[in-house]
């Protein structure tokens, strides 16, 4: 499936680059998040990489005592890989989520902080991923999930049917849990774990929100998006439905995104494997209540 123009989503990365200091909150908090994820594992990473690395935020949060000796930052934008080395000293390279060129077996760790709900064919990206980790490596993600932005999408709809009399794709498509985490499994990972969590942001101008969103990289890739400027009476009414919508009681409005978060390992004879259904041993008069019907 092509749902994403992947040189729209390289170029909107690029442009943001320069600037991207002031708009990266969403990924400094989800990657503080997803530290404190792997801080509860105890295992050590040697070889890890950063897939979509962005400025490369998540090198401060890899807990020390997860060994990384080496780091790498990989970035389908070439401006971002630059300055993830720039920020963190690791070594950067520029690569497409869809076609990884790591050898297979040769990670321990595989982290990525929102990058990956912009890849066409996610299905490959996770088989490609596990087979370049090691037996019993690990994978760790985080990625939007499909109630991000609902409050957004439903002021550019209305909008765009009041002012111009038709509809297009305003905002990308994002993965559902179900979806993500049955994926993991046909990839051939062992133990796949998905849990979601909403992060809500507010704003006081939802042109403010649009502004972020561009600034962070994160504007409408879809292949069949509107190929011209938006009209601007057209983000204006937007705009004033999303306040009239959403305006809570503080004056604020909520800006909504869904974390999916994705933990997989790579199958190895050293993890515990579920008995056989039926194997059991534990009397079920141990079970239930003397006077159970």
């Amino acid at each position: 499936m092509n749902i994403f123009n992947r040189r729209s989503v390289r170029h909107h990365r690029d442009r943001a680059a320069a600037s991207y200091a002031d708009f990266n909150f969403l990924f400094q908090e989800v990657a503080a998040r997803l530290g404190d994820r792997l801080q509860d594992i105890t295992r050590t990473f040697p070889i890890t990489v950063d897939l979509g690395c962005h400025g490369g935020n998540m090198a401060a949060y890899i807990p020390d005592r997860s060994a990384v000796e080496t780091l790498i930052n990989s970035d389908f934008s070439p401006k971002m890989a630059e300055l993830a080395h720039a920020n963190n000293g690791a070594a950067s390279l520029t690569s497409d989520e869809e076609f990884l060129p790591f050898k297979e077996q040769s990670l321990d760790l595989v982290i990525s902080n929102l990058s990956l709900h912009w890849v066409n064919d996610l299905p490959g990206a996770f088989t490609q991923i596990r087979r370049a980790l090691k037996p019993d490596g690990l994978f760790l993600a985080a990625m939007l999930g499909g109630e991000t932005l609902n409050e957004l999408g439903e002021a550019l709809r209305d909008a765009e049917i009041e002012i111009e009399g038709g509809l297009s794709p305003r905002l990308s498509p994002f993965a559902e849990i179900k979806d993500a985490g049955n994926l993991l499994g046909r990839a051939g990972f062992a133990l796949p774990v998905a849990d979601t969590e909403t992060i809500t942001v507010s704003y006081g101008n939802p042109l403010k929100l649009m502004t972020d969103l561009r600034g962070m990289g994160e504007t409408n890739s879809n292949v069949h998006r509107r190929k011209t400027f938006s009209r601007r009476a057209t983000m204006m009414r937007a705009a004033e439905i999303y306040a009239k919508k959403f305006t809570n009681d503080e004056g604020r409005m909520p800006a909504t995104f869904e974390i999916i978060y994705l933990t997989a390992w790579v199958p190895d004879e050293s993890q515990q494997k579920p008995l056989r259904p039926g194997s059991g041993q534990v009397s079920l008069g141990n079970v239930f209540m003397d006077d159970a019907p």
